[in-house]
């Protein structure tokens, strides 16, 4: 799961936004291509989606407190052991700026109805309940985006990848079951640009999950939506590649030219089987 949602995410990140006429161009996933007005992301680097989602996976896989300091603690750790553009500009400065979690939750205003408390929740949905899912990815959404809609899109990206891990019905339906659990609005089908609501991507990648049969077909869908796409290919990419109904074929160019440092592909493979492990019923 891991490396399949940073593949999702750094593909992403090349078309974030981006004229629809250079999307429609290069969404061919053939190859990471360079975006055309963010020179400070190469092509095959992930972002703050995939940087802030290891946040949550290692706190799984050691089993801290899921408390709003330790939470707090650890996405100011991740971002300063490997600090990386893809932040929006001000939460960039505020992570340079901020040393430890209590100065994070100090500082911090979690108004924001955004996605960054849904493009990290993937790992959460691991986990062997409903009631689980939900506690934790309202806790851990609290910390920066303690608003209505910003905890229930966490809830909801979180949930589909439940839904998809436990094999809980046919793939086709993770929407409709998301939206049984959360309420209607989840099952809306989404069209057009993305904005920068978390709501609106989640229910862009729940929307793609519903005609997607492979993992290509679900991240070209997810960046020709245009806009916030780098955040819907992450979401829906961790909830497809965890279904065994899903062809997992994702392509090697794709795979192999991901970003492999420190903390690039060959640790999120090493990550991803310590996190099955820990969560497995």
């Amino acid at each position: 799961m891991m490396v399949e949602l940073a593949v999702g995410d750094a593909y992403g990140a090349c078309f974030e936004y981006a004229d629809p006429s250079f999307v429609a161009e290069h969404n061919t996933l053939e190859r990471y291509v360079q975006h055309p007005t963010h020179p400070d992301i190469a092509p095959g680097a992930y972002t703050d989606d995939t940087q802030m989602t290891l946040a949550l996976a290692e706190l799984l896989i050691t089993g801290e407190p899921w408390t709003p300091r330790v939470l707090a603690d650890k996405f100011v750790e991740v971002f300063h052991r490997d600090p990386r553009a893809g932040y929006a500009g001000r939460f960039h400065a505020f992570l340079r700026e901020t040393r430890d979690g209590a100065a994070f939750l100090e500082r911090m205003r979690p108004d924001s109805d955004k996605s960054g408390a849904a493009m990290r929740a993937a790992p959460i949905g691991l986990l062997p309940d409903v009631a689980a899912v939900l506690e934790h990815a309202a806790v851990q959404a609290r910390v920066t985006h303690d608003t209505p809609l910003g905890i229930s899109a966490a809830q909801a990206a979180a949930l589909a990848v439940h839904y998809c891990h436990h094999e809980l019905g046919p793939f086709a339906e993770t929407q409709n079951w998301v939206a049984g659990v959360l309420g209607a609005q989840w099952a809306k089908p989404w069209h057009g640009k993305v904005g920068s609501k978390g709501w609106m991507s989640v229910r862009a990648a729940l929307t793609a999950l519903t005609t997607g049969r492979s993992l290509s077909e679900i991240l070209r869908t997810c960046v020709a939506y245009t806009g916030d796409v780098d955040t819907v290919a992450t979401i829906a990419l961790a909830a497809a590649s965890r279904s065994a109904q899903v062809v997992q074929d994702l392509p090697d160019a794709l795979v192999n030219d991901l970003e492999d440092g420190e903390f690039g592909r060959a640790y999120l493979v090493r990550l991803d089987d310590a996190l099955l492990a820990t969560v497995r019923p």
